[in-house]
């Protein structure tokens, strides 16, 4: 058995999870937040230094720190977590696609579409181990090429692919993004056994809830999902989600985001003055 804890990030919506296996006290960190002030251009890491101080208290050792895809709306601390502990970071094997269309929108000379940033490139249907437990990878594509399901016992990790019920489901207009496929990833996820309990990425609590949540179960988003709920064909679903996402601005961090995540939460490298810059391209996104 696993245990689980989400710690939520209010400036960017996010949950991040400690996951440890009960015997072995092996863990995993998956969705780590680098905490970006993009007024002043400024990096800090209260979020993920708070996760790390977690798994020391608990004497867990660190073995995998996992993106479920490279994020548009915050910036991956999986770099940092993987330089204190030596963890080993893994990523759905697309990834390759994603830096491939971000190379060269942020002109990133550095970054070879290969993935060889990461230390694991999981494929679908792939299998590894967190102590006694085994992690089972979903490719479930649709937010994005690359995004992935982690698996691990009883516990599905979908990253921004589904939310709780009272929200619905992930925008589908990033490139590489589609929301028949992102439709077809989501049956997936609801073909697990219904006492599956799911965590997701994000939380945007709606009006009359009472704060952040973010675990429900497979039975819960088949009943409840205001987007997706048993019944929702796949064309009703791609006709919602293209209204939808045509009314959505663009995340507020994109842009740092994604020149970052690409490099595996690494920064561009310093140029010829010593200093870091991440880069704005004008009409370009």
């Amino acid at each position: 058995m696993v245990e689980i804890k989400g710690f939520f990030d209010e400036v960017t919506a996010t949950v991040t999870y400690l996951v440890w296996d009960q015997e072995t006290r092996d863990a995993a960190i998956i969705d780590p937040v680098l905490d970006y002030e993009p007024h002043a251009g400024a990096l800090s890491t209260a979020s993920v230094d708070a996760v790390l101080a977690e798994a020391e208290e608990k004497g867990l050792k660190l073995v995998w720190v996992l993106d479920t895809h490279a994020h548009a709306d915050h910036l991956s601390a999986a770099n940092i977590v993987r330089q204190r502990t030596g963890a080993k970071l893994g990523i759905g094997a697309k990834i390759t696609d994603v830096q491939s269309v971000f190379k060269n929108l942020f002109h990133a000379e550095d970054v070879a579409p290969d993935g060889n940033v990461f230390d694991a490139l999981f494929e679908d249907g792939e299998e590894f181990s967190l102590g006694s437990n085994t992690v089972r990878v979903m490719h479930t594509p649709g937010h994005t090429p690359a995004c992935v399901t982690y698996v691990i016992d009883d516990a599905a990790f979908v990253g921004d692919t589904l939310f709780m019920p009272d929200y619905g489901t992930a925008r589908a207009d990033f490139p590489g993004g589609d929301a028949a496929t992102l439709y077809r990833s989501i049956q997936r996820i609801l073909s697990l056994p219904p006492e599956t309990r799911i965590f997701v990425g994000h939380d945007y609590p709606p009006a009359g809830r009472d704060g952040p949540a973010w675990e429900t179960t497979v039975a819960d988003e088949r009943a409840r999902n205001v987007h997706v709920h048993d019944g929702v064909t796949e064309d009703d679903f791609v006709d919602m989600r293209k209204a939808r996402d045509a009314t959505l601005a663009a995340p507020r961090l994109i842009l740092p985001s994604l020149q970052v995540n690409i490099r595996a939460g690494s920064m561009p490298p310093k140029e010829s003055d010593g200093n870091v810059y991440l880069k704005i391209p004008v009409n370009r996104l």
